[in-house]
């Protein structure tokens, strides 16, 4: 394999990986808004819930792009640093929890957007199995997974369809189960590894979590 026809075909490659492992109450948890059309496809083939992991990246003041760290949503917001980019910039870990912070109202406003009043799907004692489109660096994914920890589920899988190795390898520390269908040597960007890698849209994610509500209340999707 290759690569992938889009992020459709990943998610169908990462449920074919998926299905015959015997989870005990999976959950699914996808990071928006690319991991939420690969996330549904484990959705239709493990008949799991589908909630969203709200991530924001915490760039830089001067270099906006340049991530000092990501923020997670909840009662208990978790944030991981990127300790080379804080030196390199100057800032302190308080600079970075203030500027995390200032994230939280966009998350927020997100998550409404996309689930509008449905509650947090449990985590606890629960198989969660974390899911994005690929990971690069794996700041995000890291911010991520940690959040996800502190719900206490009873086993924690990260699933993606590509990431370099070394970022695979180094997240596998965070949980206990890693999933990465292709780990190229020479990475370059997530997109390369897809022929149809156009943005998901706001009204695509509304979408596709709705039907994972109907599956995950006993009715069926679109497919």
């Amino acid at each position: 394999m290759s690569g992938f026809l889009d992020r459709t075909a990943a998610g169908k490659a990462l449920a074919d990986e998926l299905a015959d492992r015997g989870y005990d109450d999976p959950v699914v948890l996808a990071l928006p808004r690319g991991g939420v059309p690969v996330g549904i496809e484990l959705v239709r083939a493990l008949h799991a819930p589908m909630d969203l992991v709200m991530v924001r990246k915490i760039g830089v003041p001067a270099q906006p792009e340049l991530a000092a760290g990501a923020i997670v949503n909840g009662d208990d917001p978790q944030t991981v640093v990127n300790e080379e980019v804080l030196a390199h910039a100057g800032l302190s870990r308080d600079e970075v929890d203030r500027l995390g912070r200032a994230q939280l109202d966009e998350i927020r406003r997100r998550r409404q957007t996309y689930l509008r009043d449905r509650r947090p799907v449990p985590v606890k004692g629960r198989t969660a199995i974390v899911v994005d489109d690929g990971i690069a660096t794996g700041a995000t994914m890291r911010a991520s997974l940690r959040a996800v920890r502190r719900r206490r589920p009873a086993w924690l899988v990260l699933a993606v369809p590509v990431a370099p190795p070394e970022t695979c390898e180094a997240l596998r520390k965070e949980v206990d189960e890693a999933i990465c269908l292709l780990t190229p040597s020479f990475f370059g960007a997530i997109g390369a590894y897809y022929s149809d890698f156009g943005q998901t849209s706001d009204d695509e994610v509304i979408a596709l979590m709705d039907e994972a509500a109907r599956i995950a209340s006993g009715g069926t999707g679109n497919g």
